[in-house]
């Protein structure tokens, strides 16, 4: 079980390395059903390892000129600012039992898991389908900061809430609102996800007791595996690995949605 689990971290990293997202969704579920987590503390932990790892895949792109300060810092601004007031007073404001019946309860770690799992099977119908304007190639400059702005709060509130760095939204939007190419999205990407992730992680202080060991361990294996998708990214179409990706993460976001929602226990 221990070397399945560490398999899975690492490709938290392979994923983020190979398409600047899809990191959170492997994180939280690997924390929740192989390390017995509970999901809301899985959350917090997500946001310590794919920020870390992020920030290291951050560091290398931009090494290679692939990350866009600016819109990074722009596009965070608003973003960062969400995910932090989100973790701070949004989320230990919600009760602890959302809905009660005759017949069931739905806790708080009840409902999170299942807009994760919805959360999931989104994303992995946005990674299977082929856009055609994800390319390599530069197009004009184009002008969205109302929208930017829109997405920057969407992704900071879905990170705040579920713990996931909002990868899947992030390349559409740097692709499609400011035309940036494929290696800049996901250049840039990796940073905002960094920048979210951790500030939103600052967020938790005094809300959860961490086990350092324990996360700083795992957070070392994702980052060992963001090296190795910047290999393989350099060997294989990353585009057929998103698509292969993405049918993972449907089959697993389908599996927890169906175990969290119809199998809950009668009150």
């Amino acid at each position: 079980m221990i070397v399945i689990v560490f398999i899975l971290v690492v490709l938290v990293g392979i994923s983020l390395g190979l398409i600047g997202g899809g990191g959170s969704v492997l994180t939280v579920p690997i924390l929740v059903y192989f390390m017995g987590v509970n999901p809301l503390l899985a959350t917090s932990y997500s946001l310590f390892i794919v920020g870390s790892t992020s920030m290291v895949g951050a560091v290398i792109n931009y090494r290679k000129g692939f990350v866009c300060l600016h819109t990074a810092l722009l596009f965070g601004l608003a973003s960062i600012t969400t995910v932090f007031l989100t973790r701070k007073i949004l989320l230990p404001a919600i009760p602890s039992v959302v809905f009660s019946s005759a017949q069931i309860q739905i806790t708080k770690s009840t409902a999170t898991m299942v807009l994760f799992a919805l959360l999931m099977l989104v994303a992995a119908l946005a990674m299977i389908n082929k856009k055609k304007g994800l390319s390599d190639e530069k197009t004009e400059k184009g002008s969205g900061i109302p929208k930017l702005l829109l997405y920057g709060i969407l992704i900071g509130f879905t990170t705040g809430l579920l713990g996931v760095g909002g990868g899947f939204l992030l390349i559409p939007t740097l692709v499609f609102i400011l035309k940036k190419t494929m290696k800049e999205a996901i250049g840039t990407s990796l940073l905002i996800i960094a920048l979210n992730s951790l500030i939103g992680f600052t967020g938790d202080i005094g809300h959860f007791t961490m086990q350092w060991k324990f996360l700083i361990l795992i957070t070392a294996t994702a980052i060992a595996g963001i090296f190795v998708g910047g290999i393989i990214a350099t060997k294989i179409d990353g585009h057929k690995l998103k698509n292969v990706f993405g049918w993972f993460i449907l089959i697993m976001g389908i599996y927890i949605f169906i175990k969290e929602l119809f199998f809950i226990p009668a009150v």
